[in-house]
């Protein structure tokens, strides 16, 4: 399947990978809508890829979504590619109090959101010739990464979802394809991570979308580009010990009190 002359959603397409993956599916020759929940970033988007059109929206409100959706069918007919990126990744200490229904966003956002979304866009896309499903999930849904429990879980979930999904979908014509990404050097994977991600370094968004394109293309039904692969492998022969490495890589290291200069430790 080729990526050309196709009209492809993004969610959550006005930074990161989804801001990349835009840019480089626009340099094919394809119609590319990207959605996004600050003006002001759908705005610079606008001013950073010529031609892609941009609409304000929330994959965690249902009702933001059926919006969408009626005014993408009637402007754009042709959609036939639905990629359900839109995320957010937050550093979260359960041992810390926090309110119930924030606890929950990245389950809204991450997870609900992609159910919500194909299950409005679904009975569009199956009137499409080779129409796509393009779920991103994470090589953490193989790993968890213990300072984002919550993220971790989403996209374990979302990848069985996803496997779930294409099983229904077999022989409908529209094709179901997860991207996992590794680490990638976008904002989300700095952000709150800054101290934990210290000496780590991501893959190149620019990479990233490459191989994601490449493997939409090649036909491969789960893209696991660098880390992620070996996540996924290492799920299956050893998961706790690839838990412990997970750890150790990022758990801020400190520096032991005693080994300060000029600081008593004593009482």
């Amino acid at each position: 399947m080729k990526l050309e002359k196709k009209t492809v959603l993004i969610t959550g397409g006005t930074s990161g990978i989804g801001l990349e993956l835009a840019k480089q599916l626009l340099q094919r020759g394809n119609t590319v809508i990207v959605t996004g929940r600050d003006e002001e970033k759908l705005g610079a988007a606008e001013r950073a890829l010529a031609g892609v059109y941009t609409f304000k929206s929330d994959v965690s409100d249902p009702k933001e979504i059926a919006v969408l959706h009626d005014s993408l069918v009637s402007k754009f007919p042709t959609l036939d590619t639905l990629i359900n990126n839109a995320g957010i990744m937050r550093n979260l200490n359960l041992n810390q109090d926090r309110d119930l229904t924030d606890v929950t966003r990245e389950i809204e956002i991450n997870l609900s959101g992609p159910v919500r979304m194909i299950q409005q866009f679904l009975p569009h896309l199956r009137t499409r010739k080779e129409a796509l499903i393009i779920n991103v999930s994470s090589g953490l849904a193989f790993i968890p990464f213990p300072a984002s429990p919550v993220y971790s879980a989403t996209k374990a979930a979302l990848h069985s979802f996803t496997q779930s999904l294409r099983v229904q979908l077999d022989g409908t014509g529209v094709t179901v394809i997860e991207l996992a990404p590794p680490g990638v050097e976008t904002p989300l994977f700095r952000g709150e991570f800054a101290e934990e991600m210290k000496g780590q370094k991501g893959m190149d968004v620019k990479i990233l979308a490459r191989h994601a394109i490449a493997g939409i293309e090649a036909g491969k039904m789960e893209i696991r580009p660098g880390l992620a692969n070996v996540l996924m492998a290492m799920s299956r022969i050893a998961p706790q010990f690839m838990l412990k490495q997970m750890v150790k890589m990022t758990t801020p290291k400190r520096v032991p009190p005693q080994s300060v200069k000029g600081i008593s430790t004593s009482s």
